[in-house]
């Protein structure tokens, strides 16, 4: 019978477990004292022959070699090997136990599907429950020595009742070289499907409901035979042996005392006993005798299940759930908290002290929130708050924190305005420059290059980072974002029927404005042609300060399209206007904007909002430029 204490350690107290070490049945001072009086035993003989036969230079080799096995016997993992091998054995031992076929469930749904309480319905009840006790009964012979102890043959299953003698020779007429314990639930499932058709299960879910039982019972069944015939990894418990038996090997000559008068370090103490070392053997070793136990919990160690006692239970229960139980049901009356809506069943006057503790009601029964947080809000509100929240980017914050951080216009603007005074004074210093191309040569020419040769020095003709935007119609291999992004949207604006007819009256008013501007320009620029050149650089008379004051403000300029930059190019270049083109003549009627063209290449323009007020062009282009074709 396995070995019960728990009603003894039902309460914690103070040295609740020490009661139990004086216990002797299923203790490990019955599983280990045997190995233990041999391991003290050879202990105490390598110590006599030490301390009393050996000569004096025989005893300084046996003090070497003692130091020497004490030094590396630390080296062999006790704990990690031996460790994971119980852990891997108690898990294995309590599976085993939840395996163990049990007829509870099966006799109960038995006992309520299968009706007929005439000879032939308890004849089929006790039938099939006899065979489902016959197949845990041929499992746990197989495996059990206890049970096979009892039943060694199955003549003794015949007399002891699980099996008739013509059930027994049509048992031994089926030839199979495995286990035959899955027959009889085959004999089960044939007499489920017989009383089926005669009516005693009334539908085809309790049929159904029956055999899961059984299918259950009898996967239980072969569980124990799996655990069985597959064992832990032999080359495992021979690691663990090995390790635990070569420690305590080598501790009988590492763990002797030694002669103080040597001086040999940690050695300055001389006892007989070795207690520790004793303590040791007994900690390690009951370790492996706990797994050597629990291994095969289906012997007859002290700790091993009670299978027989198990086979009888489960028959004597069963029987009787099946047959004396069947339709026996005791009378029905009322209870005697019929008429009380809140029954309490009374308390000893041990047990008095439940009924002074509170009820629980949960973890946050006794939370205390501010009252402040506690009123409603209006759906109004939180809906607004949902909006405005839904409508905010996720990364807003980010982004906001991010130019928060990043480097302000102004210092970009005045690092361009050093730039553009130190390139004027190195202009004004230069003895050679060449003066400006009139307006009339640029008209001729077509091209936007400034002085003869198109080439200004100190870097000014570059087009990398210019200060000023440019705009003249040169072929660009480089297609702009701009271009490409307003021509797709025009070209689906332009797909739509219902825009069609009104794109094509803005073409014609364009062209209308277009042809007006043409002619006003042609008209200025005659008067314009007596005019002197303007030079690129004002003359030295002129002072820088003169030169800055003028305002680009007073550059007449009207456009009517109100949604493109139009760059005078007579704009004065002063640090006000950011610009490293010098100031052209302010006479100079400002160029045509060229004309859009209807189809083809689309020319792109920067939309920007438009004032009644004159516009001050101050703008810094950062590489970019404004392409037509």
């Amino acid at each position: 019978m396995t070995v019960t204490y728990t009603a003894r350690v039902a309460n914690a107290r103070f040295c609740g477990f020490s009661k139990l070490l004086l216990a002797w049945k299923g203790s490990i001072y019955k599983v280990l004292y045997k190995e233990f009086l041999a391991f003290f035993a050879m202990y105490t003989a390598i110590s006599i022959t030490y301390r009393f036969l050996l000569y004096d230079d025989q005893k300084r080799y046996f003090e070497k070699l003692a130091i020497y096995c004490n030094h590396y016997a630390s080296l062999i993992p006790m704990s990690f090997v031996l460790g994971f091998y119980v852990t891997l054995v108690v898990n294995r031992w309590w599976s085993q136990y939840t395996s163990i076929p049990l007829p509870d469930r099966l006799m109960c749904v038995l006992s309520g599907g299968l009706q007929g309480s005439d000879e032939r319905g308890r004849l089929l009840r006790r039938t099939m429950m006899r065979y489902a006790s016959l197949s845990a009964l041929l499992i746990l012979r197989s495996v059990s020595t206890a049970v096979f102890k009892r039943f060694p043959t199955m003549d003794h299953v015949v007399e002891a009742g699980f099996m008739s003698r013509e059930e027994r020779k049509k048992f031994e007429g089926l030839h199979s070289p495995y286990n035959k314990y899955w027959i009889p639930c085959v004999w089960f499932t044939n007499l489920a499907a017989v009383a089926r058709c005669e009516g005693r299960i009334k539908d085809d879910h309790t049929l159904k409901l029956l055999l899961e039982e059984l299918n259950g019972f009898r996967g239980k069944c072969s569980m124990l035979f799996h655990y069985d015939m597959i064992s832990v990894p032999l080359v495992y418990t021979q690691v663990v042996t090995l390790a635990v038996y070569s420690f305590f090997l080598v501790c009988l000559i590492g763990r002797q005392f030694l002669d103080p008068n040597q001086g040999y370090p940690g050695h300055d103490l001389d006892l007989y006993v070795p207690i520790f070392t004793l303590l040791q053997f007994f900690f390690y070793a009951g370790w492996l005798k706990v797994a050597e136990q629990l291994i095969n919990p289906f012997g007859e160690d002290d700790d091993d299940f009670e299978t027989n006692w198990l086979i009888d239970r489960n028959f004597q229960v069963s029987m009787m759930a099946v047959d004396e139980m069947y339709g026996d049901l005791p009378m029905m009356e009322r209870d005697r908290y019929w008429n009380d809506s809140n029954p309490r069943p009374p308390y000893t006057a041990a047990t008095l002290f439940v009924l002074r503790k509170p009820s629980f009601q949960g973890s946050t029964f006794d939370m205390a929130i501010p009252k402040e947080e506690m009123h409603f809000q209006p759906l109004e509100d939180i809906a607004e708050n949902l909006e405005e929240s839904g409508g905010r980017h996720p990364n807003i914050d980010l982004f906001n924190r991010l130019l928060s951080v990043a480097p302000s216009p102004s210092g970009f603007m005045g690092g361009a305005l050093r730039r553009t005074s130190a390139q004027l004074q190195r202009l004004r210093q230069s003895p050679s420059i060449d003066q400006c191309t009139s307006d009339d040569d640029e008209d001729d020419d077509g091209s936007g290059k400034i002085g003869k040769g198109g080439s200004l020095p100190s870097g000014l003709g570059q087009e990398t980072q210019s200060t000023v935007c440019s705009f003249w119609e040169e072929k660009s291999t480089r297609t702009p974002l701009l271009e490409v992004q307003f021509a797709a949207a025009q070209e689906r604006r332009e797909g739509h029927p219902a825009v069609k007819k009104e794109v094509r009256r803005g073409e014609e008013k364009r062209d209308e404005e277009w042809q007006i501007r043409e002619e006003g320009r042609k008209a200025e620029s005659t008067r314009e042609e007596t005019q002197t050149p303007v030079f690129l650089l004002p003359s030295s008379s002129q002072s820088s300060r003169e030169m800055s004051t003028q305002s680009a403000a007073a550059i007449p300029f009207t456009s009517t399209h109100p949604s493109a930059f139009v760059f005078h190019p007579a704009a004065h270049s002063s640090l006000e206007h950011c610009s490293s083109q010098p100031a052209i003549n302010q006479n100079t009627a400002p160029p045509a904007i060229p004309k859009p063209p209807s189809g083809g290449n689309k020319m792109s323009f920067l939309t920007v909002p438009t004032y009644n007020e004159p516009s001050r062009f101050r703008s810094v282009s950062m590489g970019s430029e404004l392409t037509g074709s």
